[in-house]
């Protein structure tokens, strides 16, 4: 049985993304000077119109308005900006709820998390998602070596791959939109990225003479990024995780310190997924966990094979409580979660990525 599944990914250019990097950068501030922080101060961008807003409980002394600019610059982007910024405390209440029990801390929330992982790439993510991020890297890379590149910061990239029988087998459709310089024509605009985006990413042995390039499909794309659409923190949640291929819980990454399970949960369910999977206990594996705000244990853990494991779900169950702890405390120590590294993580997705505790790959028991 043949069937599509297609996955998309977005350049750190895109207004989104831009968001989620300022977000982050933020919260890196905050975590460098205060690994104590309780951060969720976001932005939303518009043509030359930052707004920050948030809460944040931190010892920290953060220049919000210097953080966005230099992010903007960073990034590519050399108009002048007007950043407003409206930051408060956090609430007491959930402060309280969070830390009120010195030896386990609570939840930050209430919420349902998702992990996954497959065999069918090296780094145990779907192909879709993992080609759709590669692209959009390379789109930035060839942009930032070239001073004199017709490519300009936003773009996106999106794969459909075909699976015969749940296995990959070959790349159906690529498709690259990257926001450009006026003077250069479309046709050597695709010709550029067919030779140095796609065919140094893509492998060679999944493209054919039938696979569709659709590169920059709508045309020209000059005007980009806050100019051409407005951005805010979040709004990427299938692009930050597996590309449509796992379920997800439905809050966002970007802003969030380690306290918030909507990220640090779903960083150890890949955790554990990606080694469960790793062990040869299923092809594909995806488990759910859900809290309670104030909780520091999960109130439940779910695993699905999709037809693919080698034991049953109760024993895989069993190896999960046997090797991993949920609560709270442990996820931000065994990850090492309180340090200044998730500006990077902002854009080409939070896993499948070298370099991350919970991408590392573990002896079970």
């Amino acid at each position: 049985m043949r069937h599509l599944f297609t996955s998309e990914s977005v350049t750190v250019g895109h207004p989104d993304k831009i968001c989620d990097t300022i977000a982050d950068s933020i919260l890196d501030e905050a975590l460098r000077q205060d690994p104590e922080s309780k951060m969720a101060v976001e932005c939303t961008i518009k043509d030359h119109f930052v707004l920050i807003y948030g809460e944040a409980n931190t010892h920290a002394q953060i220049d919000f308005e210097k953080i966005a600019k230099t992010v903007l610059k960073e990034i590519g982007y050399t108009e002048e900006f007007e950043v407003s910024v409206h930051v408060s405390q956090q609430s007491q209440e959930i402060n309280f709820a969070v830390t009120h029990d010195q030896k386990q801390l609570g939840a930050g929330d209430q919420g349902i998390m998702f992990g996954y992982a497959c065999n069918e790439t090296d780094n145990y993510m779907p192909m879709a998602i993992d080609l759709a991020h590669k692209l959009a890297q390379r789109l930035e890379q060839v942009r930032r070596e070239d001073p004199e590149s017709p490519l300009r910061p936003d773009g996106k990239t999106q794969v459909t791959v075909e699976y015969e029988d749940n296995r990959p087998v070959r790349i159906d459709t690529i498709v690259v939109s990257s926001q450009h310089c006026a003077s250069i024509s479309q046709d050597a605009l695709r010709m550029l990225i067919l030779e140095k985006v796609i065919r140094p990413i893509v492998p060679a042995a999944l493209l054919d003479e039938k696979t569709h390039y659709l590169i920059n499909p709508s045309g020209s794309f000059v005007v980009g990024g806050p100019f051409g659409d407005s951005g805010t923190t979040g709004r990427k949640i299938v692009v930050d995780t597996y590309g449509g291929m796992g379920r997800i819980g439905g809050g966002c990454f970007s802003s969030k310190d380690p306290s918030k399970v909507d990220r640090s949960a779903a960083y150890y369910c890949r955790y554990v997924a990606k080694n469960l999977v790793a062990a040869g206990l299923a092809d594909r594996l995806e488990i759910q966990v859900s809290y309670a705000i104030g909780k520091s244990q999960p109130i439940s853990i779910m695993v699905e094979t999709f037809g693919t494991g080698r034991a049953s779900n109760e024993e895989i169950l069993a190896v999960i409580h046997r090797n991993f702890d949920f609560s709270v405390s442990n996820i931000i120590q065994e990850l090492d979660l309180k340090k200044p590294i998730y500006r990077p993580l902002a854009a080409y997705g939070h896993f499948g990525r070298e370099g991350y505790r919970w991408e590392k790959l573990i002896d079970l028991k």
